[in-house]
C-alpha cells in the first residue's frame, strides 16, 4: 500500500475520465468557437474562410450595440446596489440580535431558488395588475396624489429595470454571507482600541471594516461584475428581451444568433468580443486593486 513513483499512472488513470472531459468540452470547444468566428458556418457547416468579416458585420449591427448597452446598465445598477445591500445586512446581522439565524435563513433563500421558478413569480408580481402596482396605486391614493402604474414589462422605459430588481432579490443573500463571513474575521481588539482612542462608530466602521473588508469587497466586486456581464436567464424569462430589445443582454443575444437564426459565426464572434472584453476588466481591476485592497500580509 506504499506510494512510489512508479505507480503515479494509477493517479492519472482516475482523473482520466475527468481530463478527457475537460479537453473535449471546454478546451476542444474554445478552440473551434474561435475558429468558427472567422469562418462562415451555417446550418450544414463549414462553408469558407471570412477572415474579420464577421467582426466588421457585428461592430455595424444595431442590435448588437444596443444589447451592449443593455449589459452596461445592468453592471452599473446591479453591482453597486448588490455590494451595498448586502454589506448593509451582514452588519445589521452580524450584530447580536434576536433570530438572527432566522434571518439570516431568509435572506439567503432565494439563492438556493430556481432561479427560473423566480422570474415566472416576479412576473406575476411586476404584471401591470399585479401585487407591485397594486400596493403603488393604493399607497398614492392614500396620499392623494395621481399615479399611472408603470409597465414593468412591457415598458422599453421600465423593462431593464424589472431584470436589476429580480436579479437583485436572487444574489443579493450571497453578497450578504461572503461579507458576513469577513466582518467575523474582523478581529474585536482593534475596535476596542478604536473606542478608546475616541473614535466613533462611523470612524471604526469606515477605517477599520471596510478596510479590513476590502479584500472579500473586490472579490465581490470582480465576481459580480463579471456575472453581469454574463446576464441571461433573467432577461430571458422576464421579458424575452423586449420590448424593441429594451432588455436584450448580451449573453441573450449570443443565443439568439446560435439557435434561433442559426448563424454560429456570428455567435460566436460575439461570444469572443464579451470574453476579450471580460478579460481586459479583469485585468484592469487587478491591477487597481493595489491603490484600495489592502491584505494582512501589507
Amino acid at each position: 500500500m506504499r506510494w512510489r513513483p512508479d505507480q503515479q499512472w494509477e493517479a492519472y488513470l482516475f482523473i482520466l475520465p475527468s481530463f478527457l472531459g475537460f479537453l473535449i468540452f471546454i478546451v476542444l470547444a474554445v478552440v473551434m468557437s474561435l475558429g468558427i468566428s472567422f469562418s462562415e458556418w451555417g446550418l450544414t457547416g463549414f462553408k469558407g474562410f471570412a477572415g474579420l468579416l464577421n467582426y466588421q458585420q457585428l461592430f455595424r449591427d444595431p442590435i448588437f450595440w444596443q444589447a451592449v448597452w443593455n449589459t452596461f446598465f445592468y453592471i452599473v445598477m446591479i453591482v453597486p446596489m448588490q455590494l451595498a445591500l448586502g454589506l448593509a445586512m451582514a452588519v445589521g446581522l452580524n450584530q447580536a440580535i434576536r433570530g438572527r439565524i432566522f434571518y439570516r435563513l431568509i435572506y439567503f433563500m432565494p439563492v438556493v431558488t430556481t432561479i427560473v421558478a423566480g422570474a415566472i413569480i416576479f412576473r406575476l408580481l411586476l404584471a401591470t395588475n399585479g401585487p407591485v402596482n397594486n400596493l403603488l396605486v393604493g399607497f398614492y391614493g392614500a396620499a392623494g396624489l395621481p399615479f399611472a402604474p408603470p409597465n414593468w414589462l412591457g415598458s422599453t422605459q421600465f423593462s431593464k429595470w424589472s431584470v436589476v430588481i429580480l436579479t437583485l432579490w436572487k444574489n443579493t443573500g450571497f453578497t450578504m454571507v461572503v461579507y458576513l463571513a469577513a466582518l467575523q474575521g474582523v478581529p474585536q481588539e482593534l475596535y476596542d482600541a478604536a473606542a478608546v482612542d475616541g473614535a466613533s462608530a462611523r470612524q471604526r466602521f469606515r477605517h477599520i471594516t471596510v478596510s479590513l473588508i476590502s479584500p472579500t469587497t473586490f472579490f465581490l466586486f470582480v465576481y459580480q461584475t463579471i456575472g453581469a456581464f454574463q446576464l441571461f436567464t433573467e432577461p430571458f424569462v422576464m421579458t424575452n428581451g423586449g420590448p424593441a430589445n429594451s432588455s436584450l443582454s448580451v449573453v441573450q443575444y449570443i443565443y439568439y444568433a446560435a439557435f434561433r437564426d442559426i448563424r454560429m459565426n456570428k455567435a460566436a464572434a460575439m461570444a469572443w468580443f464579451l470574453f476579450v472584453f471580460i478579460f481586459a476588466f479583469t485585468l484592469f481591476q487587478n491591477r487597481m486593486q493595489r491603490r484600495w485592497v489592502h491584505y494582512e500580509t501589507e
